[in-house]
């Protein structure tokens, strides 16, 4: 095993799969089921907009990922917690892009699965994702990671 991998995060799937994995479902079903939300025009539009908005928080969240020198990849051991940029405003602004992503994609595809699948991917992604990074990280950072929590949401 790899020495850099953490085993208690215990993550095995990295989450963009799990996205991936529910898109796909929601895209299966509207090939059996077609169905829309609203108008062409207004789906596309909606879906654009969250889209470009989650577009726009990822190249901070790198940047202070490459800046930090820590991993990106979930499945391995923090070395430095990052509070500033987009973490001044959620401690978790990765999963809030990827979320806003695929809600925008469910609007530019007018699928309503996709937008159905959003509460039970929110559900895999907070309870076996993000409580397995909090647990790590308040071990590895302790009263650091506590204070944060006390002054930043999980979510928005």
């Amino acid at each position: 095993m790899d020495p850099k991998i953490h085993s208690g995060l215990d993550i095995v799937i990295p989450p963009p799969l799990i996205y991936i994995f529910a898109l796909l479902i929601g895209i299966g079903l509207n090939y059996l089921w077609p169905t829309s939300l609203l108008p062409s025009f207004w789906a596309f539009a909606a879906g654009a907009v969250l889209i470009v908005v989650s577009i726009l928080i990822m190249p901070p969240v790198l940047l202070r990922f490459r800046r930090a020198g820590t991993t990106f990849d979930v499945r391995k051991v923090a070395s430095t917690l990052i509070t500033d940029g987009p973490y001044r405003f959620s401690r978790n602004p990765t999963y809030v892009s990827l979320t806003l992503l695929y809600v925008g994609l469910g609007g530019i595809f007018n699928n309503v699965w996709i937008l159905i699948f959003v509460v039970p991917l929110f559900l895999v992604i907070d309870l076996w994702i993000v409580r397995r990074e909090e647990t790590h990280l308040e071990e590895k950072f302790g009263e650091a990671y506590l204070r944060y929590k006390l002054v930043t949401r999980r979510w928005l």
